[in-house]
């Protein structure tokens, strides 16, 4: 009898030995997505608060749904960002989740490399329509703002906040815009909606190119390029930087030029802990968030689902809402922990 209860014991005991271990391995391989290889371009430098809020995005997808994913990092270089797509297309994966900074001419028979060898292409934070409409029924897509619509979106919440009219000067700065106010590239088109936008207003506007340098590491360059701007320009009322991490930095660089909250009215774009301070301070007025965690998010389920589906590429416009003193606390510690 002794000899029964202790093979019932034991039996049982490799019952939920067994059970456990296949409960083990139904959380790993079976995620919907499972198998799935794909290289994610998270855009800027390791660590910079708007590419870590789409890498969170990005790292919560490839959680939740399964697939195996590569981060990227291209400190918002569109030559650093070429060749690291090439190299993404060399390693032949399921998918490549790019941003569009490079530009049409320059991404175009790359995409079209890429598609020949049955890999899936899909665009985040900068839109690229004219590759896009040509690849949609590839699973071809787009998560991100509509960049001109946004950019003049925030610079008329500007003049309708403040009151600004003829009277009144800004400046703009930004990524591959010229200082005769031309766009140079698709990434250029958000600044030349912030542009035009203010002149609908009847203000004198000024443009700037943002250089690289200030662009990847804003603390400490954007210093000196805004003591030279403010130089150059000494009357203007508001600045608009099209930039996350140059809006970012903002308040720190205005205290080191003598500036106080409310000296000049700040506009930018994007929502960081850094930006959210300079909200609550008065050093920043006026944000567009675009909420970058999606643009991390849906690019991954949107490559997955061509895949497995065959689903054509979705179009999401992830840019609808301006943020200020007004509303900030609705998002503050959603962006302390950046996810906005």
């Amino acid at each position: 009898m002794k000899k029964v209860k202790m093979f019932m014991v034991l039996a049982l005991a490799a019952l939920l030995s067994a059970s456990v271990i296949l409960a083990g391995c139904a959380k790993t391989s079976d995620k919907h997505f499972a198998g799935i290889h794909i290289i994610f371009f998270n855009g800027g430098p390791q660590g910079c608060p708007f590419g870590t809020v789409v890498y969170n995005g990005a790292r919560d997808a490839e959680k939740d749904l399964g697939c195996a994913v590569e981060y990227i990092w291209s400190d918002w270089d569109p030559q650093k960002m070429t060749l690291q797509f090439k190299e993404a297309i060399s390693k032949s994966p399921d998918a490549i989740c790019m941003m569009g900074h490079p530009g049409t001419e320059i991404l175009s028979p790359l995409v079209d490399e890429a598609i020949r060898k049955n890999i899936i292409v899909t665009l985040q934070n900068v839109d690229i329509p004219d590759i896009r409409k040509k690849y949609i029924s590839k699973g071809f897509g787009y998560a991100g703002q509509e960049l001109y619509n946004s950019g003049t979106m925030l610079s008329k919440g500007i003049v309708r906040k403040y009151h600004l009219g003829n009277a009144d000067k800004a400046l703009v700065v930004g990524p591959g815009i010229t200082e005769e106010k031309q766009a140079l590239n698709e990434r250029a088109m958000r600044t030349k909606g912030c542009i035009d936008g203010l002149e609908e207003g009847s203000l004198t506007v000024y443009a700037l190119p943002l250089p690289l340098e200030v662009e990847s590491n804003p603390k400490e360059s954007g210093i000196d390029f805004f003591k030279k701007a403010l130089a150059r320009y000494p009357d203007i009322k508001v600045i608009i930087t099209d930039h996350g991490p140059v809006t970012a930095a903002m308040p720190s660089i205005l205290k080191q030029l003598g500036k106080g909250p409310g000296d000049i009215i700040v506009g930018g774009f994007d929502l960081s802990v850094d930006t959210v301070e300079g909200i609550i301070s008065g050093y920043v007025d006026l944000v567009h968030d675009q909420q970058p965690y999606l643009q991390g998010y849906l690019p991954i389920l949107q490559v997955c689902l061509a895949k497995k589906y065959g689903f054509a590429g979705l179009y999401i416009d992830t840019g609808v809402g301006l943020i200020d003193s007004s509303n900030i606390e609705i998002v503050s510690e959603l962006a302390k922990k950046q996810i906005r």
